[in-house]
């Protein structure tokens, strides 16, 4: 996605939340959601597939074999639920909730693999990785993911939109409503706390360079 794909992008979906903010009583908010979610369905694929390959490999490995387009599809559903109640008035808002929700069903998949492995081992001799109470991930990860989650509001923001979701620097940038040269301050800002706090696991290098 060019940046001007993701202005116009953005500038739709905000035009939807606009809408669905003026929905008042009974007025179906239905036709809204759909359309809004149609319009985002492109940038939600690829922050789908962002996720699978690059934080929830082994959902993608046999025996479950999930592809981005399944979870897109999990993903929407989620969302038309979802927003059913939740009211995300502005863009960020509605790609935190989405993220919110891709992170969930990607839980769910990893808690019901983690239950059913044992059983694929007996029945085809998969090799099983041990269980593991958050998606498989070893004590390393799950300290680099709380050092992420950690990060100030607006360093958080953007080191999961580039470095996480794979988005460029000028998309970030279109999805948060500010400069390219306010994308990079943070990310660089981002990446001088999390090497203070995981210097001995990744130097800066690697963490700029997504190792």
């Amino acid at each position: 996605m060019n940046s001007g794909d993701a202005a116009h992008t953005t500038a739709a979906v905000q035009q939807y939340l606009d809408e669905l903010a003026g929905v008042q009583g009974d007025s179906p908010a239905a036709p809204i959601i759909r359309g809004l979610l149609a319009r985002a369905v492109g940038r939600l694929h690829i922050v789908c597939g962002t996720w699978l390959h690059r934080r929830y490999r082994r959902l993608a490995d046999p025996p479950l074999n999930l592809q981005s387009e399944e979870l897109l599809g999990a993903v929407v559903e989620r969302l038309m639920k979802a927003m059913e109640q939740a009211r995300p008035q502005t863009v960020r808002q509605f790609f935190a909730l989405a993220n919110q929700h891709i992170r969930w069903e990607l839980n769910d998949l990893a808690r019901r693999l983690d239950e059913r492995v044992p059983d694929v081992e007996l029945a085809e001799g998969f090799a099983v990785a041990p269980n593991s109470s958050d998606s498989g991930l070893t004590p390393n990860a799950r300290r680099m993911l709380k050092a992420i989650d950690s990060l100030p509001e607006e360093e958080r923001e953007v080191f999961s939109l580039v470095r996480i979701q794979g988005m460029t620097h000028p998309e970030a940038a279109t999805v948060l409503g500010v400069s390219i040269r306010t994308v990079q301050r943070r990310l660089n800002r981002s990446f001088v706390i999390l090497e203070e706090k995981l210097h001995d696991l990744c130097p800066q290098a690697e963490l700029q360079g997504g190792a």
